[in-house]
């Protein structure tokens, strides 16, 4: 596989790619599915490094990325791409970037506990969130035809309003974003984040139908479909102890957890 100081890139299978900053405490990956005709880019990490340079290597073929949601964490090489899609609700976010949100938490957040050299171009001082107008927006039910291999994008708020999860109809993977992946906790305790669209995403999940695997933004690369069983329980949970609101702090399940 691929040699990079910065990214870490795995194969999951012939066409499909997890391209992971693992030196970052945050432990994001951006993933690569390459169709017959076009590719898709599940967002574009940190920033820290230029991804292009890997997804170069990698398909010569037109890439698409698809934005999960617009934080820094998922759009920092968005720059280097020309086509962009992004869910309705958050065009405003990318075009303008998210209201309240200082910049020097984004530099603090970015630059800190960081276990490996960062590239000579990065500096905390001077980084800047990717801002620029998507080719496109999304909606809830989209397709994206990548030439046999066709993605079925979800609308799935919480984390944050234009959050969504992408299903490869085609090998089952389901690339879950910030709404679902282990050992750290799911966030929506901030402003900009809604813990009753959380809860109610997570339940879509479970609806989901010929899931093989789940892929989220962070952590673990890779989670068994099974983890959905405990998420229904979860819901279920957390729904009748009242605690989907702001201040009820972390809930902890078998695999994952929230924190409101």
């Amino acid at each position: 596989m691929l040699n990079d100081p910065w990214f870490t890139v795995r194969k999951i299978d012939e066409k499909t790619y997890a391209i992971s900053e693992l030196g970052h405490w945050e432990k994001v990956h951006s993933f690569l599915l390459i169709g017959d005709t076009k590719a898709a880019l599940i967002d574009t990490g940190l920033g820290i490094d230029n991804m292009k340079r890997i997804t170069d290597q990698l398909t010569h073929l037109p890439i698409d990325v698809i934005t999960t949601h617009v934080h820094s964490d998922h759009i920092g090489s968005h720059g280097e791409y020309d086509r962009l899609f992004v869910h309705e609700a958050e065009r405003d976010w990318l075009v303008h970037g998210i209201v309240g949100l200082p910049l020097e938490q984004i530099r603090e957040n970015t630059a800190r506990d960081i276990t490996i050299p960062v590239p000579e171009s990065f500096d905390p001082n001077t980084y800047k969130p990717f801002q620029g107008e998507p080719t496109g927006v999304l909606k809830d039910g989209d397709c994206v035809e990548l030439g046999n291999r066709t993605l079925i994008i979800y609308h799935t708020p919480g984390h944050s309003p234009g959050h969504i999860v992408i299903f490869d109809k085609d090998t089952g993977y389901l690339f879950t974003g910030d709404l679902l992946y282990d050992e750290t906790p799911i966030y929506a305790f901030y402003p900009t984040t809604n813990p009753i669209d959380l809860v109610n995403s997570l339940e879509k999940l479970t609806k989901i139908d010929h899931i093989s695997m789940i892929y989220g933004s962070h952590n673990t690369l890779g989670l068994a479909p099974e983890i959905l069983d405990e998420v229904k329980n979860a819901v279920e949970y957390l729904r009748k102890h009242d605690f989907v609101r702001f201040g009820t702090g972390i809930h902890s399940f078998h695999g994952f957890s929230v924190q409101f």
